[in-house]
């Protein structure tokens, strides 16, 4: 933004811009503060995205495994119904009047008894089975019901923020669009013109050792919602980056930022997450010197920067 703010600064010097109207067109300071607050508000929308994406899984999951219960208890009831259909059968053949005069021609009465009174039992046990396994399928329904509700829910709210998103994109493209033209026409210095950094990273560990990945990705473009090869979003980036060293993280700043320990801006070492603005909709990768790597926002690329840009929210230590 330094860059921006010198360009703007020397452009915007002297002659107006555009002509006076009774409707004035904004002049390139203004322009710029247009597309800052909105590049603020779609990264904000885009970790909301991520937010949501992270809870359909986690909802369709939940979906598929109230499936199976409900499959495996569906299963066990009619295996148990089967058998207490038999026991009912042999009980009624061997039951009422017959058991009477069973009884009376018995020629051994204590042992009839001893069998009736365990063929009672069982039924009596078969009864309380099929009893549990009508309660466990009553509540595997209620959980697939629950299950598919929550999977609804996020699919229709990740709609309306795909849809929203939509429309910010739209009008960021066409803020970008005058601010541009009207920088490329009046100067030769590029806006957002990014260059491949060679950074040594102190450290042996994971977290350094993700650092460095996340340093290889430099100059790719950040597109929302991306986890790579070939682009990222800003918590894709560090979710790539530290999958490479074996550790797997969630594709959302809400959940990287207790993904470790945390550590004041003094404490933080390489690979460290830093994490900026109060909802933490935006993160990076520390690499030291007060420096970090990240994936910036809609038209940039991937590229090092200081840590003093934004409203620092804390650090995040994923690894040694």
């Amino acid at each position: 933004m330094a860059v921006i703010g010198l360009a703007f600064a020397s452009l915007t010097l002297g002659t107006p811009l555009v002509a006076a109207t009774a409707d004035p067109q904004p002049n390139l300071k203004e322009l710029a503060k247009q597309v800052e607050k909105l590049h603020t508000e779609i990264e904000t929308l885009t970790e909301q995205y991520n937010g949501e994406r992270v809870k359909l899984k986690q909802a369709q999951r939940a979906a598929e495994s109230a499936k199976k219960t409900l499959a495996v208890s569906e299963s066990e009831l009619a295996s148990r119904r089967t058998k207490a259909t038999l026991l009912a059968q042999s009980t009624y053949m061997s039951g009422g009047l017959g058991s009477a005069l069973a009884f009376t021609q018995s020629s051994d009465p204590d042992s009839f008894l001893d069998q009736a009174t365990t063929s009672y039992a069982l039924q009596q046990q078969q009864s309380e089975e099929v009893a549990q396994v009508a309660r466990a399928i009553q509540a595997a329904e209620r959980a697939q019901a629950s299950a598919k509700a929550r999977t609804t829910e996020v699919k229709d709210l990740l709609s309306e923020l795909g849809t929203k998103r939509t429309r910010i994109e739209r009008l960021i493209g066409k803020v970008e669009s005058n601010l541009f033209s009207e920088v490329r026409s009046r100067s030769k210095t590029t806006i957002g013109s990014r260059v491949k950094i060679s950074v040594p990273i102190v450290g042996s560990g994971k977290a350094a050792e993700a650092a460095r990945w996340a340093l290889t990705q430099q100059l790719r473009p950040y597109v929302w919602g991306a986890e790579g090869p070939n682009s990222f979003d800003c918590s894709g980036l560090v979710m790539w980056a530290y999958q490479k060293v074996g550790i797997s993280l969630p594709h959302y700043t809400g959940d990287q930022w207790t993904a470790g320990t945390h550590v004041s801006r003094d404490e933080l070492r390489p690979g460290d997450l830093v994490f900026f603005y109060n909802d933490l909709h935006h993160v990076g990768i520390y690499i030291g010197a007060g420096m970090m790597v990240h994936a910036p926002q809609t038209g940039d690329v991937i590229h090092i920067t200081t840590i003093d840009n934004r409203p620092f929210a804390g650090g995040v230590r994923v690894a040694d």
